[in-house]
């Protein structure tokens, strides 16, 4: 079994590190640069930065905070939120990103993805979906940190992501983030049977065996937030958790 990245998500709103449950009712956790540095020491593979209310005023306010994470911290940055052009690009990458993360922008404009994808490559490039089951079945693609609807329904839009230049995607399960109920396996399942690019599950991670059963319905990597902000397990917990032997995590 490949090799498990274990990621730590930060969810930013203005200077502060926040959580919420299935995307809304945000609570403040404290200062995102401090939480940064204790989780790349504890061992996290990535860090990955989400200016949660960027949609909202269409510009990415994370520059000043990468750049003083980056002087620290020597593990892959991703960044998303707001990103509308390759200049956002170029300014993230310049203040010490590693990767850019895109959704609504790109859901209003695909060829965002390519005109990026021909710039910094495609390996730059993390699609950020939010997804919620339909009540028939299959899953809506939503925007603006899950605040509103969009026309694509899952695999039609990962299709079109990933032919364009998406090089990873970052699924999201919008019914199970902030639920420690476990990811939504069925959406990963199914990403993973359509795609041949690297898949993040994140949303809903309440325990160390979540992640083996991620990695069992095809993710590469799994997003973590909740359980290492109020402390409930460490990242060096979940690498050496006893189903280490199952799930094969970097070290």
């Amino acid at each position: 079994m490949s090799s498990t990245r274990v990621i730590a998500r930060l969810d930013i709103k203005g200077k502060n590190l926040i959580k919420s449950v299935h995307l809304e009712g945000l609570r403040v956790i404290g200062d995102p640069q401090l939480h940064a540095e204790n989780y790349y020491q504890d061992g996290a593979d990535e860090l990955l930065y989400m200016d949660t209310v960027a949609s909202l005023y269409g510009r990415n306010n994370l520059s000043d905070i990468v750049e003083r994470t980056a002087e620290n911290v020597f593990i892959p940055i991703t960044v998303g939120g707001g990103i509308r052009s390759v200049a956002d690009v170029r300014k993230l990458m310049s203040c010490g990103a590693d990767k850019v993360a895109l959704n609504t922008a790109a859901i209003e404009n695909p060829y965002l993805i390519s005109d990026i994808a021909s710039v910094f490559g495609v390996q730059s490039i993390v699609l950020s979906v939010e997804a919620s089951r339909k009540p028939d079945g299959g899953w809506w693609v939503y925007t603006s940190n899950g605040r509103d609807k969009s026309e694509y329904e899952l695999l039609e839009w990962l299709n079109k992501a990933v032919e364009l230049g998406a090089g990873e995607i970052l699924l999201t399960s919008i019914d199970n983030e902030g639920t420690n109920k476990g990811f939504d396996l069925d959406l990963v399942r199914v990403a993973d049977q359509a795609l041949n690019v690297p898949i993040i599950a994140s949303g809903g991670m309440g325990r160390v065996e979540d992640i083996m059963h991620a990695v069992s319905a095809g993710a590469d990597a799994i997003a973590t937030a909740d359980l290492i902000h109020y402390g409930k397990i460490k990242i060096s917990e979940m690498k050496h958790a006893q189903n280490h032997k199952f799930v094969k995590v970097r070290l």
